[in-house]
């Protein structure tokens, strides 16, 4: 499965079976999670056959079962941790979709204090992501129209056009898609629209774009 697919295929899935992950799969994260360790400066960690995060009323509220399986994305305090955390945490959502295991973002609807994640001085854990087999592949959601999250006109190139096609099929919280994309040539500004989180969905929703729009056809250009 290429990355490309993995958006198209990837939904979120809160119920999961008790199936280990294997060593071929832990190997895989793990090195993607010490790259992106290495040239982030963020501190995220891979927790497996690890239950208790997921234990509790909270889980309960959120409709999750059988979690044994978990990412959490810490990093050092910052007005830029969110956005690069929701880019580089989707890196691994979408890679452990191409190793055919299923994902969610879950901000609230776990036990921080049972989460066996090391947290650092100065460090902050806003999220993290469960993973494992899912008891189902997920279902669609509902989708807002290009237009409702990009500027458009008739000239815009094919790029640009795949780049919010591939956006909209990021995951949000509450599926709010609050971001827009705007494009000046090859410059493409992306701005959070307020809502729950949308910071960390910015740094997801870039990543969609940039693998659908491909890096080699824009920069990435300053907020106005």
């Amino acid at each position: 499965m290429t990355l490309q697919q993995a958006m198209q295929n990837r939904h979120s899935v809160r119920q999961y079976l008790d199936t280990p992950l294997t060593a071929q799969q832990i190997a895989a994260l793990r090195a993607k999670i010490d790259e992106i360790n290495k040239t982030t400066g963020l501190h995220i960690q891979l927790f497996t056959e690890e239950p208790d995060c997921f234990t509790g009323a909270l889980a309960r509220y959120g409709s999750f079962s059988g979690v044994r399986n978990y990412i959490a994305m810490v990093g050092k305090k910052g007005k830029d941790l969110a956005e690069t955390i929701g880019y580089h945490g989707e890196e691994l959502v979408l890679l452990a979709q191409t190793l055919g295991l299923n994902t969610c973002w879950v901000a609230l609807t776990f036990s921080k204090r049972k989460c066996k994640a090391v947290i650092g001085k100065g460090e902050k854990m806003p999220i993290v992501i469960s993973l494992g087999y899912g008891a189902t592949q997920g279902h669609d959601r509902k989708c807002k129209a290009p237009g409702d999250v990009a500027a458009l006109s008739d000239d815009d190139p094919q790029w640009y056009r795949d780049g919010v096609a591939a956006a909209l099929n990021a995951p949000t919280a509450i599926n709010q898609q609050k971001f827009y994309f705007t494009r000046k040539g090859t410059a493409v500004t992306a701005k959070a629209t307020g809502g729950v989180h949308s910071d960390i969905d910015l740094g997801i929703v870039k990543l969609h774009f940039a693998l659908g729009a491909g890096t080699e056809n824009f920069t990435w250009g300053d907020e106005a």
